[in-house]
């Protein structure tokens, strides 16, 4: 960051002119403006180059940061693995030296993970990192080894959602616990009105799922918002949002006799070409190419077999203040301190 900051500079010596135009591109840039400045911020090397080995050293650092002693080692798995899950996600330009990451790779990495891109665009903000990871509750008569939903996970789909929902995720089902039924897990998760994680592994070893945001309720089509989205956990970490193709968001259908109606639940696509579908007998499903996320198939094949599903209901803020409450005044006196610091350089009447 220091050098970004000063390396038009041979002192190695940061002015405060060279902080507020930093913090000015960095904080009230356009969205462009800031992610070529954190695109920059990715050359640990200095090379002109953004490599594997610099992602490698940003994550590790990151997840350093924000999972301190835990992150290194959770329940066996060594801290590389889930450095290589997010880095599986990029795309690598290959020329004739070497593959590198160009700024378009960059911007369709961060597409695919929100949390990464929130991370590095809040470095010169104040942030208490224990606040972008929802704290994961259960009961204490389930194994935490049982459980597929580790805390980097969680960190990496909540940075798809809007803050007031990264507060807890309470446990509703898991068929390890309460058995492999479509039943159970409708009965389980009934008295939770809020939105939902659906986390599945398959007999592939591919760990995957998808962010429901109204409630698991009978119907005989498509419902649900456009809040909703899939997301690939393992071996590489991506979210995949609506694209605005359609409205097939959500798909749950009970005890419904007609073809037509396939009983499970689902995400996307069409009928009998859904996204991702469990079938009602929560004993397999499939995953294909869908328009409604611009999602791949998210396991190794179209056909899946679940072998744990869990299900975590999203408990949010309460609400904190009427927006009735928002300060009163013109733009330029509510931002007094920005002036402020633009004057202290001779840039505060720029944009009178």
């Amino acid at each position: 960051m220091f050098d970004l900051m000063t390396q038009k500079h041979k002192d190695q010596k940061l002015s405060l002119e060279d902080l507020v135009i930093a913090k000015g591109t960095y904080e009230k840039g356009t969205n462009d403006d800031i992610e070529e400045f954190v695109y920059q911020l990715l050359d640990i090397n200095g090379d002109g180059i953004v490599g594997r080995s610099d992602l490698e050293a940003v994550l590790t650092s990151m997840l350093g940061y924000l999972f301190h002693q835990e992150y290194s080692k959770f329940r066996g798995d060594s801290h590389d693995e889930i450095v290589d899950i997010f880095i599986n996600a990029a795309t690598f330009t290959n020329d004739d030296t070497e593959s590198h990451m160009s700024f378009a790779d960059f911007r369709k990495w961060c597409s695919l993970l929100p949390s990464v891109r929130k991370f590095l665009g809040s470095l010169m903000m104040p942030s208490d990192p224990g606040s972008q990871i929802p704290q994961l509750l259960h009961q204490d008569n389930i194994d935490p080894s049982l459980i597929l939903l580790r805390k980097e996970y969680a960190w990496h789909i909540g940075g798809a959602l809007p803050q007031h929902e990264l507060d807890e995720w309470k446990l509703l089902y898991h068929s390890s616990v309460h058995g492999q039924s479509f039943n159970t897990f409708l009965g389980n998760i009934q008295n939770d009105e809020g939105p939902t994680v659906l986390v599945i592994k398959d007999k592939e070893g591919y760990v995957y799922g998808g962010y429901a945001s109204q409630p698991w309720e009978r119907h005989a089509g498509f419902y649900g918002d456009m809040k909703s989205f899939l997301f690939q956990l393992f071996p590489k970490a991506s979210i995949f949002r609506p694209t605005g193709a359609n409205h097939n968001l959500q798909w749950c259908a009970v005890n419904f006799s007609s073809e037509s109606i396939p009983n499970g639940i689902g995400f996307g696509g069409r009928v009998n070409h859904f996204g991702l579908f469990l079938s009602a007998n929560f004993d397999q499903g499939h995953t294909l190419v869908c328009t409604t996320f611009g999602s791949p198939c998210l396991s190794k094949t179209h056909q899946i077999y679940p072998e744990v599903i869990e299900c975590w209901g999203v408990v949010p803020y309460k609400v904190e203040k009427d927006r009735s409450e928002v300060i009163k005044g013109t733009v330029l006196e509510r931002f007094k301190e920005d002036r402020h610091m633009l004057n202290m350089v001779g840039l505060a009447n720029s944009s009178e």
